[in-house]
């Protein structure tokens, strides 16, 4: 065939380039900045594309639910979505089980009742079967559904069940979930636990974009069609609410978006008669926040923004929504407070310190199962704590006395022991090596060294080889510190439990009790004759004539002279009385064990006394009680061994048939 001049074409090398180097870039580069280029859309969207935000089910969905989001239709109904991936491993069954159970607590419905679970079939899920379905899986779901007009819906369920049927036609599978509506707040919502296993149990793995766009997408869809759209009239009423609301608002994100250089100009006035509309709140709003000092205005119709501007009114946001909590959770408790009364726990002070009772319990961050307690002082002040995760949420019910205070994000002794030590031995750290650099420190002491270099090797920070020595780098107190702070982010406070008896329970308790330390403890803690300080106060009394009518104390003069270890007596006393109880419960014989006994067994569950928590150590033909410690939570059902010294155990835990681990 002749050439065609229409189809010929001679190509031009330009000049050979650098492909390598520091500043060259590979081919895989390359490739993504094209495959961005060439996504769906020509920004956000499309710069996602091989990130790994689309692998998974409802990839597709996922990004055109995203593009529609960008445009913005006017009317759409807003619903926020909260998600959480729970891994299945280690604590996260235990997690899994306290989880449902919580979501279905008391007062939570509209009539105050427990929550009820329902799924796509039935009013009445069986959570049991659900999570005995779940034992296998790898991850499980958790969504926290919150339309914005719920209040609005007579019925939360029939909503629900519409939203997982469209999230099943966009996953291509069916799926098993339950779900529980919550009414107990001013924002109604639904809680769902989703399992993570497909219709072939196969590992369900949801594209990051369509949990990011698409299920708030399918909701606002759905909502939109069951309330119709919104009018403008409502739109034009949010906005006007937000002027004097003390938080952060859209009008704010707005400003700030708009703002150049924290200069918001406001002069122009904007075209078409919505526009002009938010044009005049912003300006309001403007005034609202030069009276609170976060703006300054700096000429007609332009304001210098604060740079606190955001996390001000997000923090007062909160304050506000943690008062409406106070309020509401001492209304059901019949607890009459004022407002002056209340106070938030910081724990950034280090010498801040609670001590009193529980009146509440709840969820600061429902879906990262982080907890507040309300606590009643003996200040006689009513204090909001966020405590963060809880190892045993049951340890914190309304009555139980706890003491709160601040974790310090610092290294803690014992690891500057462990850099000591390993600065003599080469960067190497072992029980053996700890005595032979300091033999005075007891077994119980090294061991909690142990420990602690185990809690951060779950944590990937430290290695352990197969004789039981440990590697400590010189970076180890940099890992230690933001090992610290890790967990306080987890748990911004230190709890400990001081009673599971509320003050009456204890006042005629056979056990040690906590109003028995206040009476005989060389620093009892201060009690103010004001609100649940006058209540421990008097309980204090009672618990001392009640003491003096067993015989464990007299009166001489103006004294009161209490029996030698009459807190081990008492101890005891409940421990026999207990132990007989259960023995018919456990269908097993109950025994005693003394200061030196070893303990091998396996580790039941807990049991709260008057004289504190206390494990049960289940054998073959017998069981024992013994001082319980948070660590065995993760050993529960398993063989566990130790040694009695004291008042504490000295626990090892065996993995496997291997070495055991102290």
């Amino acid at each position: 065939m002749a050439p065609n001049d229409d189809y010929d074409f001679k190509p031009k090398l330009g000049r050979i380039r650098s492909r390598g180097g520091k500043k060259g870039r590979t081919y895989l580069q390359r490739v993504l900045q094209s495959a961005g280029l060439a996504g769906p859309g020509f920004k956000r969207i499309g710069l996602f594309a091989f990130t790994g935000a689309r692998i998974g089910r409802g990839a597709g969905q996922g990004t055109r639910a995203a593009l529609r989001q960008q445009a913005r239709f006017p009317g759409r109904r807003r619903v926020i979505i909260k998600t959480r991936i729970v891994k299945l491993k280690g604590q996260g069954a235990g997690a899994a089980r306290a989880h449902l159970k919580y979501v279905q607590r008391d007062g939570v419905t509209r009539e105050g009742e427990p929550g009820q679970l329902y799924d796509a079939t039935t009013d009445e899920a069986n959570g049991k079967g659900f999570l005995e379905r779940g034992e296998g899986d790898r991850h499980q779901f958790r969504f926290i559904v919150s339309p914005e007009d719920a209040t609005e819906m007579a019925d939360l369920r029939p909503f629900i069940r519409d939203f997982m049927a469209k999230i099943e036609i966009d996953l291509g599978t069916e799926l098993d979930w339950v779900a529980v509506d919550h009414f107990n707040t001013d924002n109604p919502h639904s809680h769902i636990v989703l399992r993570g296993k497909d219709e072939l149990e196969k590992d369900l793995v949801i594209a990051r974009d369509y949990i990011t766009h698409g299920m708030r997408e399918r909701a606002s869809e759905l909502l939109t069609i069951e309330l119709g759209p919104v009018s403008e009239d409502q739109v034009r009423r949010g906005y006007k609410r937000e002027i004097e609301r003390e938080r952060f608002t859209r009008l704010d994100r707005e400003l700030l978006r708009n703002a150049e250089e924290g200069l918001a100009d406001l002069r122009t006035e904007p075209r078409g008669e919505f526009t002009r509309f938010k044009h005049a709140l912003k300006i309001g709003r403007l005034q609202k926040l030069e009276r609170m000092g976060l703006a300054r205005e700096e000429g007609p119709k332009r304001w210098r923004l604060s740079p606190e501007l955001e996390p001000t009114l997000r923090a007062m946001g909160e304050r506000g929504d943690i008062i409406k909590t106070m309020h509401r959770e001492m209304r059901n408790a019949g607890v009459e407070r004022t407002v002056a009364d209340y106070a938030i726990f910081d724990p950034s002070c280090p010498e801040a310190r609670i001590v009193g009772q529980v009146m509440a319990r709840g969820f600061s961050d429902e879906i990262n199962d982080r907890h507040y307690l309300l606590v009643d002082g003996l200040d006689g002040r009513t204090h909001y704590a966020t405590v963060g995760e809880l190892i045993d949420p049951g340890d914190f019910e309304r009555g139980a006395i706890v003491a709160v205070e601040a974790k310090k994000g610092a290294p803690r002794k014992a690891d500057r022991m462990i850099s000591e030590i390993a600065e003599r031995t080469g960067g190497l750290y072992s029980e053996e090596l700890h005595r032979r650099h300091h033999p005075n420190d007891s077994e119980e002491f090294v061991r909690s060294h142990v420990r602690r270099l185990e809690a951060m090797r779950r944590a990937n920070l430290v290695q352990r080889f197969p004789d039981g020595s440990w590697e400590i780098p010189e970076s180890f107190p940099d890992k230690a510190q933001a090992f610290e702070e890790k967990a306080r982010s987890r748990q911004p406070a230190r709890l400990t439990l001081l009673s599971s008896f509320g003050l009456n329970q204890m006042i005629e308790a056979d056990g040690a009790a906590w109003l028995d330390r206040q009476l005989v403890g060389k620093t009892p803690d201060p009690m103010r004759d004001l609100g649940f300080g006058r209540d421990a106060k008097e309980a204090v009394e009672r618990r001392r004539r009640w003491l003096i009518t067993q015989g464990l104390a007299e009166e001489s003069g103006s004294r009161t002279v209490y029996q030698q270890n009459f807190l081990r007596t008492l101890g005891q006393r409940e421990l026999k009385r207990v132990g007989t109880t259960l023995a018919s419960e456990v269908g097993k014989r109950f025994s005693e064990l003394a200061d030196g006994d070893r303990i091998v067994g396996e580790y039941r569950r807990p049991v709260r006394l008057a004289s504190g928590k206390f494990a049960l150590i289940e054998k073959s033909k017998e069981f024992t009680l013994v001082p319980w410690r948070d660590v065995l939570e993760r050993y529960r059902g398993r063989q566990v061994a130790g040694v009695i010294r004291g008042d504490g155990v000295s626990w090892s835990f065996t993995r496997g048939r291997g070495k055991g681990i102290s």
